[in-house]
């Protein structure tokens, strides 16, 4: 019993060595209020069309249930890219639904500008449809009007 338990723990140590998930534990999650401190530190906006941040109503941008990585994500393309950043989605209500949805905090919408469009078309790889996915593997879609950010990690924070 006791060889079984450390080849166990061996094997799960050489498996997160070779990039391996070993768990796939929930996300840690934000407040609206915990998520709006962090933006606000590293100096990005968010707006919402209803000037509201109900997760419950369409019309606002709402940070409430958001996924840490997403926000650290955030924090890292604004380092990164050294542009303005301006947050018009969160986890509101309203969004496609899925796994790696707004709703369950992987998604955050931003704002289309010049310098994060040049950014994000110059920096990471087209995989078609209008989408590019950054070398960490978060995908950035170009939609008509904002970015669409999908985070499956913090993107190197």
């Amino acid at each position: 019993m006791f060889v079984r338990t450390i080849a166990a723990v061996v094997a799960m140590f050489a498996a997160l060595l070779m990039g391996a998930s070993v768990a796939s534990a929930a996300p840690a999650k934000y407040t609206h209020s915990q998520a709006t401190a962090q933006l606000r530190a590293a100096g990005i906006t968010w707006s919402s069309s209803g000037g509201c941040s109900d997760r419950n109503r369409p019309n606002c941008t709402s940070f409430d249930q958001v996924n840490v990585m997403s926000i650290q994500g955030a924090k890292t393309l604004k380092s990164a890219s050294g542009c303005a950043l301006n947050v018009t989605g969160g986890t509101e209500t309203g969004h496609a639904s899925g796994t790696y949805s707004h709703w369950n905090g992987y998604k955050l919408d931003y704002s289309l500008s010049t310098c994060l469009n040049n950014y994000v078309t110059r920096t990471f790889t087209s995989i078609g449809g209008n989408k590019w996915r950054s070398g960490s593997g978060n995908i950035y879609f170009r939609e008509s009007n904002h970015w669409d950010v999908t985070y499956y990690n913090c993107g190197g924070c």
